[in-house]
């Protein structure tokens, strides 16, 4: 139009907008433009490929909407061999896809909720494996225990190795500690750490005890999904995936993956959370006014449980095996059940504490425990069930593979055993460097062997002489500091 302001010439103005002659004169002759002047299409350019089977298919569709065009267009290959090709499948999605959109049953419509300052946190568990952390340079797979207020998207995050009662308390519990305030409610998922099944013939599940007296404690109302409705934890589903996306990109720029401990790991992490948490500081604070005060004191962080020892000297929590001492066989222990470690417990006396297995079957067996009983049935030794777990490391199993290659079972079995007491009552770490030690000079490592080495390396023990110390020095000094002073 400017062009022809210009010069009214319409070939030189179409060709300096850069469109047909013709198409230059349809927008001259009104004021539609090219698009509206075509108008929209009614009709087909091609033929329809389904419209033999077209009404079976919408038969089909009506009397199960959930059906796919993929199983419907194999459906039709098998009746009716030789029609349809599988180029024609992305023709029949569409088609299906236009019905749907058209005719189809009503879906279900998600209707975008109003949060209120300070009335809920959210908690739930996201794995966080891709992330490919490691520890001193051993992958660490684990869980984040994951909380958010909706209202402000503040969060906190915890690391956890399984969903269970005590992470969840140490997550949620965590969380209000470093926020400084309580919530109204407290939400989760129907996880087995907050929920259980009310009974085998209902769908309905119900808070676990243990779960609401820590609610209680900490001053949370708690709150749950439905059943199967993960969308009504929407809220925290959707930061699981913003918060793993940040500490992708945070570890690209940190040039790591690796953390000396756990306890750095979940320090960065939290660091993490730190720095997101500051632009949330505005929202936050209309939080904070109007949440709850802190309980006075923390709540422990740990499930205890009564087990009795088996003759086979462990006990067994959830479902997993842990030995104990041999003396303590047919006796009662109180059991902390902490997220990664246990700690037993007999007549209020701590005994020992041993890292949590996570998952079933598993087994953790010391061999100081049951040592003295082996010894004495070496027999016991070839098909005990939990034989593996009585080499400590590789040396000790290369050693017990030496003394099978030079002895016979029973000799070896026994031989081996006799280097574990020694262990036992000695040094496991000086018990594993002599064996290093007569392995690589290619002598076979026996008790006698080992003992000798042992006796060697505690002779070669250099003896310091004390140095003789003249207390006149000393008076020397507290003299000159009075005399200063004075």
């Amino acid at each position: 139009m400017k062009e022809m302001a210009k010069h009214g010439q319409i070939g030189k103005a179409a060709l300096r907008s850069g469109m047909d002659r013709k198409t230059a004169r349809k927008y001259l002759a009104g004021d539609s433009t090219s698009d509206e002047v075509k108008g929209e299409r009614h009709w087909r350019t091609r033929p329809d490929d389904f419209e033999e089977d077209w009404a079976m298919i919408e038969e089909m569709l009506d009397a199960a909407p959930s059906l796919e065009a993929k199983t419907i267009f194999e459906f039709l290959q098998t009746e009716n061999p030789g029609r349809y090709q599988d180029g024609q499948l992305r023709t029949l999605q569409r088609r299906i896809k236009q019905w749907r959109a058209t005719k189809g049953p009503p879906k279900e419509v998600f209707f975008t909720q109003d949060h209120r300052p300070g009335e809920a946190m959210q908690t739930d568990y996201t794995n966080a494996n891709k992330l490919r952390i490691t520890i001193n340079g051993e992958r660490f797979d684990h869980l984040i225990c994951h909380s958010v207020l909706p209202y402000s998207n503040w969060e906190s995050a915890t690391v956890s190795h399984s969903e269970s009662l005590s992470s969840l308390k140490r997550g949620m519990q965590t969380a209000v500690f470093r926020l400084g305030r309580v919530p109204q409610n407290h939400q989760t998922d129907n996880s087995t750490a907050a929920t259980h099944r009310e009974s085998k013939s209902k769908k309905k599940r119900v808070f676990n005890t243990e779960y609401l007296e820590a609610c209680n404690h900490l001053g949370f109302k708690p709150c749950t999904t439905s059943v199967g409705a993960k969308e009504q934890n929407g809220d925290i589903e959707v930061s699981n995936r913003v918060l793993k996306n940040r500490l992708e990109q945070h570890l690209l720029v940190r040039g790591s993956r690796d953390f000396e401990s756990i306890e750095s790991y979940e320090s960065w992490l939290w660091k993490d959370c730190q720095r997101a948490n500051k632009g949330r500081s505005k929202r936050l604070s209309e939080e904070l006014l109007v949440m709850n005060s802190l309980p006075s004191s923390r709540l422990a962080e740990y499930e205890e449980i009564e087990a009795r020892v088996t003759s086979a000297s462990t006990i067994r929590i959830n479902r997993n095996a842990y030995s104990v001492a041999s003396r303590l066989i047919g006796e009662k222990v109180r059991v902390r059940i902490f997220d990664t470690r246990i700690e037993v417990y007999y007549g209020g006396l701590f005994q020992f504490e041993t890292d949590r297995l996570h998952g079933r079957a598993k087994h953790a067996i010391n061999y100081r425990h049951i040592i003295d009983s082996l010894v004495r049935k070496p027999g016991a030794f070839a098909r005990y069930r939990y034989r593996e777990d009585l080499f400590p490391s590789l040396d000790f199993r290369r050693a017990y593979d030496s003394l099978r290659q030079r002895k016979n079972e029973r000799q070896a079995d026994l031989s081996y055993l006799r280097l574990l007491k020694l262990a036992s009552d000695t040094s496991e770490a000086l018990v594993e460097e002599a064996i290093i030690h007569l392995m690589n000079d290619k002598t076979l490592p026996s008790i006698e062997e080992v003992e000798r080495h042992m006796e060697t390396r505690n002779s070669s023990v250099p003896e310091i002489e004390a140095p003789t110390v003249n207390l006149g020095d000393y008076d020397a000094l507290l003299a000159s500091k009075v005399g200063m002073a004075s």
